[in-house]
C-alpha cells in the first residue's frame, strides 16, 4: 500500500549572498535597516552611529520583532579599548504584584511551560508591559561611543517610517500569525487588520506600503527634542497617558526612571580567541558551560562531523538542564519570540554587536494610539509560580536568552562579531556559527549555508534535515531526535548573522540564508 512521503515546504535551494570590502560593514534581518547603517557610515558615522540608526529603522521595518517599545543588549568593541555591554535589558514596573496574576489552576498548553494565567494577561495586553527601555540603551550607546548628531542618526528610520512597512507577502505572513490577539486591541486592529484581516500583497506588481498608526511622528519628536523625550517629555507624556486609559500597570515613574547601564564584558579566552560575552541577566553563563564542555570535542577537519555534533548535543543538554535548574528561565523551547539581531563594522576596526527584542511576536500586541510605540510583553518573562526564580515582582530583571558576542584575536582586537534571533534556541546558533567560522575555519559564507542542529533543553534534539545521515543516525541513537526543515515557517532555527575581519583587512558579513529580508551590505 502507497505510504505517502513526509510533507516538505520547499523543492528549492536557497542561497544567501555574503557581503565583502575593506571599509565598514553591517549585517542585518531587514535590508531596508541595512542600507540605512551603510548611509550613516557614508555620511561619516561610526559603528555605534549605525547600529544606533539600524535599530531604530527596525522599529518601522521590523515591528514583529523590535522596536521602541522593547529591550535589549549590545556588545561593543574597538581596537585598542575594553570591550562593554550596553545593558538595556527587561525590568518590570514598580506596581508590578504577582496577585494581579491569578493563575487557573492548568499549565499553558501550547507555547508556554508556565501556569496559565487567568486571560493570558502576562502574555498580551496592556498588564504585560515591561519598562522599555530599548531607547535608553540605543540613547547611551550613541552618548558614549557616537560622533554623529543624534538628528542625523535617526533621519534615515524617520524617512522609512514615513514611508512605510512595506506590503508584501512576508509581512501578511508575520500579521497573520499574530492576527488572533492583534484583534483585540483598537489601534492595532486599525493598522494591521485593515477590514478585520492581514493586509495582503497584490497578486501582480509591486507591494505598497502603510503607515504604522503615530510611529513616523514619534520618531520625528525624538529627532527634535532627543532620546530622552521617551521618558521624561511630550512621548513620554503620551506613553503614559495611553498605558492608564488602557488599564496597563506601567507609570510615568517608571518611564522617568528607567536607564540604561554599561558594564564590562564577559571576557573569556577560547582557542586562542577571546570571547567578549554579554554581562547581564542573558546566556552568557550557560554559553560558557558549553564553552568548558565542548573543550574535547573532536575539532579536527574542515567541518564538524558527527562525533562533534553529538558532543555539541549533550553539552546543550547539560547546560541547558543546570541553567533550567539554578538560573530559571522564561522563554519556553519553541516559543514564538520575536527578536531581532545586527551587526556593524566601521572602517576604523570598531565592531557593534546587538540583540533587540519585544519578547513575543509583536511583543504585547498592543500598539498605543498616542505614540504608535508596539510594546514588549515583557511580563511574560517571569514565572507565575511564587518562589521561583524568575518570580513575578516589582523592579525585577528577568534572565533572558539574548546572546550578542565579540569575538577578539590574539591581540585583543575585534575580529568578529555575531549574535542571532530565536529565544532558546540562540545559543545553539551562535556557538555553532562561532565553531565553523573561528573553530573549524569556515568561510563566513559556508558556514551561513551549512546545516546546524538545535538543542534547547535538557533532553532531545532538532536537526536539519541536510546533514549527512550517518550524523541524524547518531543523534537519533543518542535520544530523541526531530528531523526538520530550514524554512521560513515553521520557524525551526534561529537566525544567526556575523561580521568577521580576516587577516589583511577584508571584511566579511553574511546573514541567515532563510530570512527573506535579511542582508549584508559593505561599503563601496
Amino acid at each position: 500500500m502507497y505510504q505517502p512521503p513526509a510533507h516538505t515546504t520547499q523543492h528549492w535551494q536557497v542561497t544567501k549572498p555574503a557581503a565583502r570590502g575593506r571599509r565598514g560593514m553591517v549585517a542585518s534581518q531587514s535590508r531596508a535597516a541595512a542600507e540605512a547603517g551603510i548611509a550613516i557610515l557614508e555620511a561619516g558615522g561610526n559603528a555605534a552611529d549605525a547600529a544606533v540608526g539600524m535599530a531604530f529603522a527596525l522599529a518601522a521595518m521590523e515591528p514583529w520583532n523590535s522596536g521602541l517599545g522593547g529591550i535589549g543588549y549590545a556588545q561593543v568593541a574597538a581596537p585598542g579599548g575594553p570591550a562593554e555591554t550596553f545593558d538595556f535589558g527587561p525590568v518590570s514596573p514598580a506596581g508590578l504584584n504577582a496577585r494581579d496574576f491569578p493563575t487557573t489552576g492548568r499549565m499553558k498548553q501550547d507555547l508556554f511551560s508556565w501556569p496559565e494565567v487567568e486571560g493570558d494577561r502576562n502574555i498580551h495586553g496592556p498588564m504585560s508591559f515591561c519598562t522599555p527601555s530599548s531607547v535608553a540603551g540605543y540613547a547611551l550607546l550613541h552618548e558614549r561611543r557616537g560622533r554623529m548628531p543624534a538628528k542625523d542618526v535617526l533621519a534615515p528610520a524617520v524617512a522609512l517610517a514615513q514611508r512605510g512597512l512595506p506590503q508584501d507577502w512576508y509581512t501578511t505572513l508575520k500579521i497573520a500569525n499574530a492576527a488572533s490577539t492583534l484583534k483585540l486591541y483598537a489601534e492595532s486592529a486599525r493598522i494591521y487588520l485593515p477590514n478585520g484581516l492581514p493586509p495582503v500583497t497584490p497578486y501582480q506588481g509591486k507591494p505598497g506600503f502603510f503607515r504604522l498608526g503615530r510611529l513616523p511622528d514619534t520618531l520625528e519628536r525624538l529627532q527634535q527634542a532627543g532620546f530622552r523625550d521617551f521618558y521624561e517629555g511630550d512621548v513620554a507624556a503620551a506613553i503614559a497617558a495611553d498605558v492608564k486609559e488602557a488599564g496597563g500597570i506601567l507609570s510615568a515613574a517608571d518611564l522617568a526612571g528607567c536607564q540604561a547601564r554599561v558594564l564590562p564584558a564577559v571576557s573569556v579566552p577560547w582557542r586562542g580567541h577571546t570571547l567578549h560575552l554579554s554581562n547581564g541577566l542573558t546566556a552568557a553563563p550557560t554559553f560558557r558551560r558549553v564553552m568548558e564542555l565542548m573543550e574535547a570535542a573532536d575539532w579536527n577537519g574542515s567541518a564538524p562531523g558527527t562525533a562533534w555534533h553529538l558532543a555539541f548535543a549533550k553539552a546543550m543538554q547539560a547546560a541547558y538542564a543546570e541553567r533550567l535548574a539554578g538560573l530559571g528561565d522564561a522563554e519556553p523551547k519553541g516559543a514564538e519570540t520575536c527578536t531581532t539581531h545586527l551587526n556593524v563594522c566601521d572602517a576604523d576596526g570598531m565592531m557593534v554587536s546587538m540583540t533587540t527584542t519585544l519578547l513575543s511576536s509583536m511583543g504585547s500586541r498592543v500598539v498605543l494610539p498616542r505614540s504608535g510605540v508596539l510594546m514588549n510583553n515583557g511580563v511574560m518573562w517571569f514565572d507565575p509560580r511564587p518562589g521561583s526564580a524568575n518570580e513575578i515582582g516589582p523592579n525585577k530583571r528577568p534572565l533572558t536568552n539574548m546572546s550578542p558576542v565579540i569575538v577578539a584575536d590574539a591581540a585583543g582586537n575585534p575580529e568578529m562579531a555575531l549574535g542571532a534571533s530565536g529565544g532558546r534556541r540562540i545559543l545553539a546558533a551562535v556557538f555553532q556559527m562561532l565553531s565553523l567560522v573561528s573553530g573549524f575555519g569556515m568561510d563566513p559564507d559556508a558556514a551561513a549555508h551549512f546545516p546546524r542542529i538545535d538543542v534547547s533543553g535538557p533532553e532531545g534534539a532538532t536537526a536539519d534535515r541536510g546533514l549527512p545521515q550517518a550524523t541524524l543516525d547518531g543523534l537519533a541513537a543518542a535520544g530523541p531526535l526531530e528531523v526538520v526543515e530550514h524554512a521560513v515557517l515553521p520557524v525551526n532555527f534561529a537566525c544567526p548573522n556575523l561580521i568577521q575581519i580576516r587577516a589583511g583587512g577584508e571584511r566579511v558579513g553574511i546573514t541567515d540564508v532563510m530570512s527573506p529580508w535579511s542582508a549584508a551590505l559593505a561599503q563601496t
